[in-house]
């Protein structure tokens, strides 16, 4: 572990300090990139407009003739947390702005894979349905919008992953990432494309005066969806994303919300009042993708679309079920997979540089989260496989991975599938998450082809871990108020949250709960309290940390404490964050 102070562009500070921005707050900012206090201005104009969108203005010249002619609309959604709140923010702001017909159709992970198949778009037709729209998938759905459109139905796909060689021949394409769209956020999560749609429809609508600017429907209503959902998707949090979530926080936080939302903040026991995208992360998405990775994603849309508070609660402790269900899952099947990965280790200590595991008792709704558990581990690009239970499909292995800095996954799987033509079924995905499907048969294949890739691309810097950090902290922020402004703060991928690091002295350690390391340190001669979660071996009495701030409250006295992340010669976790 290398623990690396980030670097500080020349003027970026005294800039947002002129622009009356806390110090320490101007100092972190500026560490990610931020140039002046206009790139902090969340207010909703502050937006990039949907004009800028490559397809949209087709897509809603047949929305809006569909909503006038009263057509019947489905939407194909996807089955994590992104395509859920899509899907609720679809068929909400459809709802809001005229739709009389508007439905929705979620895949099976299991049944059904990916994306929109022929299959389901036979489905959408039995359903009766006249145009369908797909939300977080649809890109790579060439198949699939070729039968939707041989049944005679119109189709509008909106996504944000990455285009394979050939694009679908939808009626209208709305991705930030398809060829020729110059739009500026490339990041956008798939609901987050799905609400600039409604934005642009609405606007389409109030020009055929269907309404006008004080009584058009107040799309803003959803932010909290579209929050929910970029953080839960971990894209990268680009200006425009941190605006988006930072609007939808704003309205939470107010007791402005949809009544599912509320439900899973009381379900996982946290505060709306102090929302932060911790909680959107940690808490509220993971309930939300285990029903998609071990039920039905039914219940998560459903707990997001329902205006009954009565049914939001119910639906709401059953994800908070599942949710143990899958970590129960997850526990057992992680340790057996680790195990694994670390029996690939060179000479026992040194990982090859890719890692690709498989066992016929995985399952294939949890391979996503033990990729990543095992990419946390190792610092190397991962696949987790699982035998498909999909009728029919035996024979076939489902995988997910996870990968590091510096090596875009989507990308190594096409050039696996160009050397090995008919090697892997099928794939997609992004440049830290992709997913593919082989034949059992084919696994040995998949993992010497996969980790050449690795070899090829990957030097010794790359492979090597490293944590970026704010450096040394000055006594005069170990506040409580700051500390709480800070948490409050958009952070999330791409615009790190603060973590600190300098040499400490440890005057006392012990273990608390069999598992993590309890330690009293001396900050510039000051005692503070410090933790390490799942870290259980000692430290000398003086190391290099990183650690987070973190307010501890304990019989109504509020005390600062360190989240300790790493230390120099040791590997950190990410620590208790509320799976």
């Amino acid at each position: 572990m290398k623990i690396i102070p980030r670097s500080i562009p020349d003027g970026s500070v005294s800039a947002l300090l002129q622009a009356k921005i806390h110090p320490l707050l101007a100092q972190l900012y500026a560490a990610r990139g931020v140039c002046s206090a206009d790139e902090l201005d969340d207010a909703p104009a502050r937006l990039l407009p949907p004009s800028g969108l490559r397809g949209i203005d087709t897509a809603v010249q047949l929305l809006a003739d569909a909503i006038t002619a009263q057509k019947r609309l489905c939407i194909v959604a996807d089955y994590d947390c992104d395509g859920a709140t899509a899907c609720a923010v679809g068929l909400r702001g459809l709802r809001m702005l005229g739709a009389a017909h508007a439905d929705y159709l979620v895949p099976d992970r299991v049944v059904d894979g990916y994306g929109l198949t022929a299959p389901i778009s036979r489905r959408v037709k039995e359903t009766g349905a006249d145009m369908l729209i797909t939300v977080d998938n649809g890109i790579a759905s060439v198949e699939g919008v070729a039968v939707a459109k041989e049944l005679g139905m119109s189709v509008v796909v909106t996504d944000h992953h990455l285009p394979g060689d050939h694009l679908p021949l939808a009626d209208a394409i709305v991705n930030p990432n398809q060829p020729g769209c110059e739009f500026a956020s490339k990041s956008m999560a798939g609901v987050g494309v799905m609400f600039y749609v409604l934005l642009a429809l609405r606007t389409e609508l109030r020009n055929r005066g269907r309404f006008d600017r004080h009584n058009q429907p107040r799309l803003e209503q959803l932010l909290p969806l579209v929050a929910l959902g970029t953080v839960a998707d971990v894209v990268k949090l680009d200006a425009n994303n941190r605006r988006l979530v930072a609007l939808g926080l704003k309205q939470i936080r107010k007791g402005v919300m949809q009544p599912g939302i509320r439900a899973l903040f009381e379900a996982s026991g946290r505060r709306f009042d102090m929302a932060t995208t911790i909680d959107f992360g940690f808490a509220l998405g993971p309930r939300i993708n285990a029903a998609g990775r071990l039920a039905d994603m039914t219940i998560g849309i459903e707990c997001l679309t329902t205006e009954d508070v009565s049914r939001a609660d119910n639906l709401a402790r059953m994800l908070d079920s599942i949710n143990r269900e899958r970590r129960e899952i997850e526990v057992s099947m992680r340790e057996h997979a680790l195990l694994m990965a670390e029996g690939l280790c060179e000479d026992g200590m040194t990982p090859p540089p890719a890692i690709s595991v498989f066992d016929p008792d995985f399952h294939e709704g949890v391979v996503g989260v033990v990729a990543s558990r095992i990419k946390d581990k190792l610092h190397r690009p991962t696949f987790v496989f699982a035998a498909s239970g999909a009728p029919g499909k035996e024979h076939e292995l489902k995988g997910s991975g996870r990968s590091i800095p510096g090596f875009h996954l989507r990308d190594a799987l096409d050039l696996v599938s160009k050397r090995h033509p008919g090697l892997i079924l099928r794939f997609g995905g992004h440049a830290m998450a992709a997913g593919c499907t082989i034949a059992e048969a084919h696994f040995d294949e998949f993992e010497k082809a996969f980790a050449q890739v690795a070899r090829e691309w990957l030097d010794a810097a790359t492979l090597t871990r490293r944590l970026e950090t704010d450096g040394p902290l000055s006594p005069q922020w170990l506040d409580t108020g700051l500390i709480e402004q800070m948490q409050l703060a958009v952070w999330g991928q791409g615009f790190a949250a603060p973590t600190f690091s300098e040499e400490l002295e440890i005057t006392s350690q012990r273990l608390v709960g069999e598992k993590h390391l309890k330690l009293e340190l001396l900050h510039h001669g000051s005692k503070i309290d410090g933790i390490w979660f799942n870290h259980t071996d000692p430290l000398p009495a003086r190391t290099t940390l990183a650690y987070r701030l973190d307010i501890n409250e304990w019989r109504g006295e509020r005390k600062v404490q360190f989240l300790v992340e790493a230390a120099q010669d040791f590997e950190g976790g990410a620590g208790n964050m509320g799976f």
